[in-house]
């Protein structure tokens, strides 16, 4: 099955341009058909531009109500034919009128082993920096279904990344963002083969035998 996807991001869209170079490689079929970003001078939007992929800076400040924003992002979602949301670096909570609208067709990845690490304000270089301090030998990367608590909706795909001598919280995060630019595009061949199921809101998941090269 084909999708077509939105990458909602605020940074410089590293995640993204691994989803965009896994469609036109062909490792995956479902294409990005929109980017949406809170931040004008996101490097997810200049990535979008350069692809030809419509793209968005919607931001709440633009609006003079929480209904009037989250209005506009649905009518951005429904007209540009969008079937998931894939949250990349997304420095904003969504909305729950859009996690109900999209509800287990939303998904973010996260830079450590949920549920450790996880929660509000564990993000980016936070959660590196709590795992060098915590001591741990092992983290990696987790795509998740989104709901309405931060990072607590069902994990579907996991990668560890070693914890190596020396590291500190910068080189720690580079090794696990390499994890979630394969992760990420192997989570949606999961989707795209039928092997994500959602019942009784629990996640059965059939990962691939080997991981995708």
């Amino acid at each position: 099955m084909r999708f077509n996807l939105c990458v909602f991001a605020s940074g410089n869209g590293s995640n993204l341009k691994a989803i965009i170079n896994a469609s036109l490689s062909g490792r995956i079929t479902s294409r990005v058909s929109l980017v949406i970003s809170n931040n004008s001078n996101s490097g997810a939007l200049r990535t979008a531009a350069k692809y030809n992929i419509s793209y968005k800076h919607i931001s709440g400040i633009m609006f003079d109500s929480q209904k009037e924003y989250t209005k506009n992002l649905l009518a951005e979602l429904k007209n540009n034919k969008i079937d998931m949301i894939l949250l990349a670096g997304y420095m904003k909570m969504l909305d729950p009128a859009v996690i109900r609208k999209y509800r287990n067709r939303i998904i973010n990845i996260h830079p450590a082993l949920l549920p450790k690490f996880g929660g509000k304000g564990m993000f980016g270089i936070h959660v590196h920096e709590a795992v060098i301090k915590s001591g741990d030998a092992v983290t990696g990367a987790s795509v998740h279904f989104v709901n309405e608590v931060y990072d607590s909706g069902a994990v579907i795909l996991q990668k560890q990344v070693k914890v190596k001598p020396g590291d500190d919280a910068v080189t720690l995060q580079k090794r696990v963002l390499r994890a979630e630019h394969k992760l990420y595009p192997e989570a949606i061949k999961l989707f795209e083969e039928g092997r994500v199921k959602v019942r009784n809101n629990k996640v059965f998941c059939t990962p691939h035998p080997q991981p995708l090269s």
